[in-house]
């Protein structure tokens, strides 16, 4: 009896303990949501209706989708909930018609404080060539807009391509529209666009398919899920610019929280940040259901792959083509190397690793992460191409290619571009954007309309002393290495061109 009573006290601890620290987990960010991040605005509860849901609209075709967005952006011009005195006053807010986030964007009207300001690249839109080679779909990451994808698709617009750029349901509004978004909506939305971006190109044409962040994981979903669907026609390349493969753990506790927020005085509990909104194309605040669904998306993707390689399908994968920074804190960089590359067998696959600045200076200043890549460079041969972006030598800040094709030995090329000075790492905001990019570009000089873009305001000074966290000025936006992802796009058009 006794050695029963024993096993029962250790059977309800081991039941007990993971229940009260998941319970102190849930009731401690709950706190930390309603005492911490502050008032809600507006934005953070506006419900727009018109909103792509795909219960009820996933039947639209493209033309209808359009359709539809246009309706939802004349819902958010009219509401009330933004229009009054004081949001059209506020100086540095993205809804305000007088603000200097309007001039940035080219987009202020007569300053009427019963309108909005909408930037124009929040919704989406398609690049049409004079003459049509091919096509391609690009996809934007979470809590973005399409205007992240502008930079490459004028690249394969450049090419001959008709280009399409999707806005995904739950962005370029509203934060609030985080709030309701879902996986289902997304994928509904990636489907339509992709058959309307497939039909634009002749059969002997180039199809692309590409994505930044969550984007690169709904692109790269969509492509396996094509192997095995005859309905849907498979890209020629899948384009991926930081990709949202593997997400933290403590992810998993989202679905938990976001639930309390239902319970009165808990509606923080949506948010894990609330911030003001100054950026055009970008939301600052972050909803709890935003983890929820990127970590739906990366699941689905670990299906689509596990679907497909037993199927024997995976050897049928268009070539896919990835930038990824080395030291990325949104989503991290051993996703992309190993849950998608360790599963990619070819040399036309090929992984682009834009290494951190390893001047010799850095060096007792580098962090484990960035420690990373010299083991990678060190480790057994790797199925697919493989190119760094690095530092000639720790002693220079010239920046140089290597590269390694499977069962080959490394080769080196130079370039014509160096590391600015304060700049140690890339990222993952920046690497979609240009340098001089009129909104995110680091460079001196870089804005619109006699504003500064907001990438070149590098500010210092004591903590509290704005309103947002100095961090959010010195972590960059644009990328001085495009140039290196143009070239490579322009490679690969060309000999898809030639076939």
């Amino acid at each position: 009896m006794v050695p029963e009573r024993r096993l029962t006290r250790v059977l309800r601890r081991l039941i007990i303990w993971p229940v009260a620290v998941l319970a102190a987990a849930v009731v401690g960010f709950s706190a930390y949501a309603v005492l911490a991040l502050g008032p809600l605005a507006p934005w953070h509860t506006l419900d727009l209706r018109q909103e792509f849901r795909a219960a009820r609209d996933a039947h639209l075709d493209f033309a209808g989708l359009l359709a539809l967005e246009g309706r939802l952006f004349e819902e958010l011009r009219g509401a009330k909930e933004l229009r009054s005195g004081d949001i059209a006053e506020e100086r540095s807010s993205r809804f305000s018609p007088r603000s200097w986030i309007a001039r940035l964007t080219g987009a202020a009207n007569d300053g009427a404080s019963d309108n909005i300001h909408v930037a124009p690249y929040n919704r989406t839109f398609e690049l049409v060539p004079e003459e049509r080679r091919g096509s391609a779909l690009l996809i934007h990451g979470l809590t973005d807009a399409p205007y992240s994808m502008l930079a490459l698709a004028r690249r394969l617009h450049a090419g001959g391509l008709h280009v399409v750029v999707l806005r995904l349901p739950g962005h370029g509004t509203v934060p609030a529209g985080q709030l309701h978004m879902t996986l289902q909506d997304w994928r509904a939305v990636v489907r339509i666009a992709a058959r309307h971006a497939a039909s634009l190109a002749m059969p002997n044409q180039p199809f692309y398919v590409g994505g930044y962040s969550t984007g690169g994981t709904l692109a790269l979903t969509h492509a396996i899920e094509s192997l095995a669907d005859e309905t849907l026609r498979q890209p020629t390349r899948v384009l991926l610019v930081s990709p949202a493969i593997e997400l933290p753990r403590i992810a998993v506790l989202t679905r938990i929280i976001d639930a309390l927020a239902f319970l009165p005085g808990l509606e923080a509990a949506h948010w894990q940040e609330i911030l003001p909104e100054y950026d055009p194309y970008k939301y600052n605040s972050f909803a709890v259901n935003s983890t929820r669904q990127v970590l739906a998306a990366t699941n689905a993707l670990t299906r689509a792959f596990e679907q497909a390689q037993v199927a024997g399908l995976l050897d049928k994968l268009p070539p896919v083509i990835a930038w990824q920074s080395v030291v990325d804190s949104t989503v991290g960089a051993r996703g992309v190397f190993d849950s998608v590359f360790g599963r990619l067998v070819g040399a036309q696959h090929e992984l682009i690793l834009f290494d951190v600045n390893r001047l010799a200076v850095f060096r007792s200043l580098e962090s484990a992460r960035s420690a990373d890549l010299p083991g990678v460079l060190r480790s057994l041969q790797r199925p697919h191409s493989l190119t760094v972006v690095a530092n000639r030598d720790d002693e220079s800040e010239r920046v140089m290619m290597r590269r390694r094709r499977p069962g080959q030995g490394w080769t080196e090329s130079e370039t014509d571009l160096a590391w600015p000075r304060s700049i140690v790492s890339v990222g993952h905001l920046a690497l979609c954007f240009l340098p001089d990019d009129p909104v995110y570009g680091f460079l001196p000089g870089s804005g619109a309309n006699g504003q500064p873009a907001l990438g070149s305001l590098f500010l210092r000074g004591e903590a509290g002393a704005l309103s947002l966290p100095l961090s959010m000025f010195t972590r960059l936006r644009s990328n001085p290495f495009f140039s290196l992802i143009a070239g490579r796009v322009d490679e690969m058009l060309e000999a898809d061109l030639r076939r």
